[in-house]
């Protein structure tokens, strides 16, 4: 008598699939990340993998990971600990121990735990589950290794590539267990491997291997549904953060009318900005991939003097190499957006890791009086808006923008309502117009910004550089003309206050403790704020974007609290950069320098610690 399957119905669940670097995890992740979203669950995620190209086969340091949380209510991070644990290997569980839930099962190729692989992940015995106080986890055997070759037994296919294959056994497996359609990742796989129809074929089979396996071992695989959220109508794709910042700069440029030029140099984790915008040459965009990060900008400078949107984008290590360029850009005045994907620092630092540790170096990070805009961005999807933002300030108030997002945004993903055109704000470039009042560095209005006069532009010629100039476009070095400039670029930057929305407050709207954070913590910090709140405590979330200059209203919001904590990947960045700005206020603080999100638990943990004392 066949036992019939027990379905269990979740409202929210996070799977983490974790391997070698070699064993497609990161693929397998997206790909059951796509299939999820597609079937109107609300995501997010979060890819971990080691900054080697290629470490140790089954070392715990060169475990890749990627974590998904799903469910069928808003989603705002990936999950503080795992439900389910997809281990290729045994260094996959050592390495992942920290990240599961008490009750966690853990579904493992039971192919790969021999002696030769518990050395390698250093075990001391050959027990892992015991020796990682594991005894009590549901766990799943499955031999993914054998049971792949015996899928794939009647293609001539030698042994190292029939092994790539194995992660599509334990993605149909787990789509089995959380009824996820193989409709759409066979659309995506026929997507990546057309061209290799061999290669094609064998995944879609091992893909379907696992997913019968579910189905036939149904008295050992439970099924799971996690119905579906309720979000707005439109039309929605899962987009992760880096495509949606290059997406944000594309739609600012056709908004205003401009040809765009990214001028970048490859670095991790902004590359894929490159990636993205180089195959948008249908939409006339042009992309230099620069011998190096001075090219790079330099080049983006050049397009914004002719008359196009010029970007660049970088992490940290090429921020600093930047920021002579970017000074040029604040003195000759000039649209550019910069973008600075964040990694962990200093220098090489932690490649593939996030942290929020270059906020000093966007803001002050230039020698002389070098005050530029600088924004942040906070979700994967509303990379696209504050993109699109950071491009509407520079061509409208003629001054260079740094973006800031993270490894963590850059790389993660969840669904994003695509936007209609029509929808988009204005955006208005400051071209001169009137020859007879052209000057170049006339400011004919409040903001201060002057007029964008480009080469080809006949009676509008001017210089502008490096060297201090009057307003002419002469070069000056009259002491008191320089002290003025410096002052107007500053009071410059100062007005686009009036572009900035004010500061909005989450939960209680006064309290005893209000959270402030920047970037990329946004959903951890809101979950946080979100499940005090349903405690009853008295606990708000003040969330910035727009970081120079602040929101007006700031101090305001600051005054209906008693007590404020910063909460940032760092040690203490933007809390030192709000002592410069309000003193009267009293910033207590809860930093992460790990090369890892915030928990949610933590930030619990810390804010009610506060509230006690």
């Amino acid at each position: 008598m066949i036992k019939e399957t027990k379905v269990i119905e979740l409202e929210a669940v996070t799977i983490r699939f974790s391997g070698d670097s070699g064993d497609g995890m990161q693929l397998t992740g997206t790909l059951f990340s796509d299939a999820t979203a597609l079937i109107g669950n609300d995501i997010s995620t979060f890819p971990d993998y080691p900054s080697e190209i290629r470490a140790p086969q089954g070392t715990v340091g060169g475990v890749s990971g990627f974590q998904v949380h799903f469910g069928k209510r808003k989603i705002h991070t990936p999950g503080d600990k795992a439900h389910v644990l997809v281990a290729m290997n045994p260094a996959a569980i050592k390495a992942n121990v920290m990240f599961l839930e008490r009750s966690a099962t853990i579904i493992y190729d039971s192919d790969s735990f021999t002696e030769r692989n518990f050395l390698k992940a250093k075990f001391k015995t050959n027990e892992p589950f015991e020796e990682l106080n594991l005894i009590d986890h549901p766990k799943i055997a499955v031999p993914i290794t054998s049971l792949t070759k015996e899928a794939l037994v009647d293609r001539e296919m030698d042994n190292k590539a029939v092994l790539r294959s194995k992660n599509m056994f334990a993605l149909g497996l787990v789509s089995w267990i959380f009824n996820r359609p193989l409709k759409v990742i066979e659309d995506a796989l026929s997507l990546k491997f057309g061209k290799n129809p061999d290669v094609l074929e064998s995944n879609i089979l091992v893909l379907h291997a696992g997913f019968n396996y579910g189905m036939n071992m149904q008295h050992t695989t439970p099924q799971y549904i996690v119905p579906a959220a309720e979000i707005e109508k439109g039309t929605y794709r899962n987009i992760n953060g880096n495509v949606a910042t290059a997406w944000g700069m594309l739609a600012a440029a056709e908004k205003a009318g401009v040809q765009l030029l990214l001028g970048s140099y490859p670095i991790t984790p902004a590359t894929e900005i490159l990636q993205a915008l180089s195959e948008r040459k249908d939409l006339g965009v042009k992309t230099i991939q620069a011998e190096d990060e001075i090219a790079g900008i330099c080049s983006a400078l050049g397009a914004s003097f002719a008359g196009s949107l010029g970007v660049t984008s970088t992490s940290g290590p090429g921020l600093a190499l930047k920021s002579e360029a970017i000074n040029l850009a604040v003195m000759a005045e000039l649209p550019l957006v910069v973008v600075d994907v964040q990694r962990g620092g200093p220098s090489t630092g932690l490649p593939t890791k996030t942290e929020q540790a270059d906020l000093l170096q966007a803001l002050w990070g230039r020698n002389g009086e070098s005050p530029l805009v600088v924004i942040a961005a906070s979700t994967p999807s509303d990379c696209f808006d504050y993109a699109y933002i950071a491009s509407k300030i520079a061509l409208e108030r003629m001054t260079p923008v740094l973006l800031l997002t993270d490894g963590f945004l850059g790389n993660g993903s969840e669904p994003w309502k695509i936007p209609s055109m029509a929808d988009l704000q204005k955006i208005t470039p400051r071209i001169a117009k009137n020859q007879e009042e052209f000057k170049a560095y006339r400011r004919p209005d409040d903001s201060l910004a002057r007029e964008w006069a480009f080469p080809g532009m006949e009676g509008f010629e001017h210089r502008i550089g490096g060297l201090e100039k009057d307003e002419m476009g002469n070069v000056s070095h009259d002491p008191s003309n320089h002290q003025e400039m410096c002052e107007i670029r500053a009071k410059k930057i100062e007005n686009v206050v009036d572009m900035v929305p004010d500061l909005e407050t989450y939960g209680c709207p006064e309290g005893d403790v209000l959270i402030v954070g920047w970037g990329g913590t946004f959903g951890h910090l809101i979950s946080a704020a979100r499940d005090l709140c349903a405690e009853k405590k008295p606990v708000g979330l003040a969330h910035f974007n727009y970081i120079n200059p602040l929101p007006a209203n700031t101090a305001e919001v600051f005054s209906r609290y008693k007590k404020i904590i910063v909460c940032e990947l760092n040690l203490g960045q933007f809390a030192t950069y709000l002592r410069s700005k309000f003193p009267q206020f009293t910033y207590h603080q809860h930093n992460k320098v790990q090369g890892l999100p915030f928990s949610v638990g933590e930030i619990m943990e810390s804010v009610t610690k506060l509230l006690e004392d």
